[in-house]
């Protein structure tokens, strides 16, 4: 017979979430959305077929608990994959700048025939990455302790 749950298994952990529905896809796009990172965190493994993103995420779990508490938000280094990729394409970045910073707004799953699709990275000020996959299969990875968010606020989007 099992153990039963103990009330520090409810502590704060690191996120390892994976995605293999839409549904499950627009849970992990809530939480990198305003995620930073420049054109060195982006990487794509041909051999492999993985487009990876080492991303600064808002940790927008824990943002009512800070906020309660008076405490400054935070945010943390993690990888966001796209597995079973295929081809890879882009708007609005320029891939020769590694120092560019960029900022994810949202993703997006564009089905195709039998399973496969795309992947759309949407990123702030018009860009985008597009990844063509087998099927549908992204997970985010917390990477790092938790640190102060530089800006010591929540991101806004002015409506």
């Amino acid at each position: 017979m099992g153990e039963d749950a103990r009330f520090e298994d409810g502590a704060d952990r690191p996120l390892d979430l994976g995605a293999v529905s839409a549904e499950d896809l627009a849970v992990i796009a809530a939480l990198v959305q305003d995620a930073v990172l420049s054109g060195a965190d982006i990487g794509w493994q041909k051999r492999q077929r993985r487009l990876a993103f080492l991303i600064n995420r808002f940790r927008w779990e824990d943002r009512e608990a800070a906020a309660a508490r008076g405490r400054p938000f935070e945010r943390v280094r993690a990888l966001l994959v796209i597995e079973g990729v295929t081809g890879v394409a882009s708007q609005g970045i320029d891939r020769a700048d590694r120092q560019a910073v960029y900022s994810i707004l949202d993703l997006a799953w564009h089905p195709g025939a039998d399973g496969a699709g795309e992947v759309e990275v949407i990123l702030a000020g018009d860009g985008a990455i597009r990844a063509r996959v087998e099927c549908l299969e992204v997970r985010l990875k917390d990477v790092t302790r938790p640190y102060l968010a530089p800006s010591r606020r929540a991101p806004s989007h002015p409506d």
